[in-house]
């Protein structure tokens, strides 16, 4: 990962044993490991605050850049009134309005057809 051997760790540890000696050690290392951890954590936050960030700048530019295309059709149609307006992809159509339909008679319903028994083999 940072391109430390196997080594670099070992001789980094015996200064440590030496320094701290075995009594403090295990506690130093534990504290270490704290630490890191809470700095991994802060890190991974903070990525994750940055990438929702990104997701919410790239709504907002697509929701800028249909305005803008919104603007422009009706630029268009205000400048040439005869070609009839294209479909807004963002508009959504009106509902049309219900007509009056002639309501034909209901039907007589059939009568229910008799079950007839099962036929033998």
């Amino acid at each position: 990962m940072f391109g430390i051997s196997f080594s670099e760790l070992l001789l980094v540890g015996l200064v440590a044993l030496l320094v701290l000696g075995p009594e403090r050690l295990p506690g130093a290392a534990r504290t270490a490991g704290l630490w890191i951890g809470r700095l991994k954590r802060s890190f991974n936050a903070i990525k994750m605050e940055v990438e929702r960030e990104i997701g919410a700048d790239d709504i907002r530019r697509q929701l800028h850049n249909e305005h803008i295309l919104q603007m422009e059709e009706e630029a268009k149609r205000i400048l040439n009134p005869q070609t009839p307006p294209a479909p807004s992809p963002t508009a959504t159509q009106p509902a049309a309005a219900p007509t009056a339909t002639p309501v034909a008679p209901a039907a007589t319903p059939a009568p229910p057809e008799q079950p007839q028994p099962p036929r033998a083999p």
